[in-house]
């Protein structure tokens, strides 16, 4: 089941998010982050943006949101969206029914443009982001290091109400 989140997921959500902190190179975060950090970013986000939880048995298995792109006034009808899923559960159709109903919310709420940011490689996300017609747009080379390793960001874009 798809419903929106609640301060009371933010156990969970960071539970999915840190093991990427502590293993992939889906975040550039490198320090854990706590569920009261969470517990607040859910707070101030769902006052603006959708934060979406997909759950099954009473469990939290991955979610997505959509979040300020840039903050000048202009970018006001772009959004930057994400979505993690628990370790181990890619390929069953999770992140794709999350993303669906993101950017359903999204368009009936009138934005225009939605950008995807996706350390690379990462074959999954991309594929994703194409399934729902993000196109490329830019690639910077070696911006992150995590790993003992350069990371390249890729972002993506998808036009809503064009």
């Amino acid at each position: 089941m798809i419903r929106k989140a609640d301060i009371k997921d933010a156990t969970e959500i960071a539970d999915i998010y840190n093991y990427y902190v502590k293993n992939e190179i889906a975040t550039f975060e490198e320090v854990l982050v706590s569920v009261e950090y969470f517990q607040n970013n859910i707070a101030s986000v769902t006052k603006q943006f959708p934060w979406l939880v997909f759950e099954e048995g009473g469990k939290v298995l991955g979610y997505a949101y959509a979040n300020t792109w840039k903050t000048r006034s202009a970018y006001n009808k772009s959004v930057e969206v994400s979505v993690y899923l628990k370790h181990g559960l890619n390929q069953r159709g999770i992140g794709s029914q999350l993303y669906k109903e993101l950017i359903a919310i999204l368009k009936r709420e009138g934005f225009h443009v939605l950008i995807g940011g996706i350390s690379l490689p990462n074959e999954a996300s991309v594929r994703l982001h194409e399934k729902f017609g993000f196109e490329k747009v830019a690639h910077f080379k070696q911006i992150g290091y995590k790993f003992n390793t350069w990371v390249d960001i890729g972002y993506w874009q998808l036009t809503l109400n064009k």
